[in-house]
């Protein structure tokens, strides 16, 4: 308990004074994970909305995207800096947030559209729809709520993630743990952690709200009047048990 207690005193006291502020490190690291995410959303959802659309590639994308969700994030990180070089360190640690966020943004996509009932789509092409009609409004609309849920996960998996830039001293909240680590200030590395922590659980329920906000509504109002009108099962009376006659 007293660990903690140091971490939160290191939080308004020692980390305001430090060589790098934590306004200063939460700045960088919200950066970097926007940054990497819009990214990310800019390739993965256009390739998603094609794939559900047409139904074509998905096996593909499946493939890729659980091949790029096994490369472990810091061994990637590392190579792109020896490879690209330490002057573009920042772009590298983007390319590899990019990579990271891509698995989760492309299924979000692909799965939104693929989970509407074909019965909709249907009524749209025999309504006379044009194909980019039907995706613009019925496709996109319906398949936004698990959009929205893919930016969710890729999201959290970032903000946990950037951590690790500040191994190649790019700074963000990782470097009061990395620092912590070789000063041996364990109030420092827990009051580190515990900033992402939160930083993670705001992120999380700003998605959550917009994911609940982004349903139409007819698509509610249907849920409601589903279960309004969706008969109640009674229980079966009982006869009573005859009794024997003497």
């Amino acid at each position: 308990m007293n660990l903690f207690a140091d971490a939160i005193a290191w939080l308004f006291t020692e980390s305001l004074d430090s060589s790098l502020p934590l306004p200063e490190a939460i700045a960088q690291h919200l950066g970097y994970t926007f940054v990497s995410v819009l990214i990310a959303a800019a390739i993965a959802v256009p390739l998603g909305w094609a794939i559900g659309h047409t139904g074509r590639g998905r096996e593909v994308a499946v493939a890729v995207s659980g091949a790029a969700r096994a490369i472990p994030s810091f061994g990637l990180l590392v190579l792109l800096v020896l490879l690209i070089g330490v002057l573009h360190k920042p772009e590298a640690a983007t390319i590899a947030f990019v990579l990271l966020a891509i698995p989760s943004i492309l299924a979000g996509a692909y799965s939104g559209i693929e989970a509407i009932d074909r019965r909709v789509i249907d009524a749209g092409r025999a309504m006379g729809m044009t194909e980019w009609q039907i995706l613009w409004r019925i496709e996109v609309p319906l398949g936004l709520p698990l959009l929205i849920g893919g930016l969710r996960s890729a999201t959290l998996q970032v903000v946990a993630t950037v951590a690790i830039a500040a191994y190649v001293n790019l700074g963000g909240l990782g470097f009061y743990i990395i620092q912590g680590v070789q000063l041996r200030a364990f109030d420092q590395i827990l009051g580190g952690a515990l900033v992402i922590i939160a930083l993670a659980l705001i992120l999380d329920g700003m998605f959550a709200l917009l994911q609940h906000l982004v349903v139409p509504r007819g698509v509610t109002a249907t849920r409601i009047d589903d279960s309004l009108t969706a008969p109640t099962r009674r229980r079966p009376a009982v006869a009573p048990i005859p009794t024997e006659e003497r």
